[in-house]
């Protein structure tokens, strides 16, 4: 079914490649640092659909307010979410879950979770290199915002802190 809703996201961001390549990479770092620090089964299931779907408010935030901005993300996207879900057939507990996530994924305090901060260090990951980020600003964020030992050993590697 995650085969399924990552098909359903590109064709939900059809045209937007830099959105479909930017939850590919999320997804591929949720995964990673998921597995690395042992997530169940279950636990990974609902890691990796928040991961395709994310960003699924971008669209609708820009449709209805011309802004993408981060409040506006987790405010449009869970409705986005619940019925690609829905759709897909993932079940209650999973799309609940999944659409939290969503809905507080620029909320960094507190992080209620390991998925959470897995998602959290994973967008981190990606924007990070994505924004072009000043060195102060990668070190910031390594110091502030990553916990997980997989997190902080990719934010090492990729930018030699």
């Amino acid at each position: 079914m995650l085969n399924q809703l990552m098909l359903a996201m590109c064709e939900f961001d059809r045209g937007v490649p830099h959105r479909i390549q930017h939850f590919t990479k999320v997804h591929a770092y949720c995964r990673l640092i998921g597995q690395e620090e042992g997530l169940s089964p279950r636990q990974m299931e609902i890691l990796e659909a928040a991961a395709y779907t994310h960003d699924i408010g971008i669209k609708p935030a820009l449709e209805k307010f011309g802004s993408a901005a981060g409040p506006l993300q987790e405010q449009e996207g869970p409705a986005c979410a619940r019925k690609m879900l829905e759709e897909l057939g993932f079940d209650g507990d999973l799309i609940e879950r999944v659409c939290w996530l969503i809905a507080h994924h620029h909320t960094y305090q507190p992080v209620e979770g390991i998925d959470h901060r897995i998602l959290i260090e994973a967008d981190f990951l990606v924007n990070l290199f994505e924004g072009n980020a000043s060195r102060e600003a990668i070190e910031t964020a390594y110091r502030q915002m990553f916990e997980t030992g997989t997190g902080k050993r990719l934010m090492r590697e990729m930018f030699d802190l």
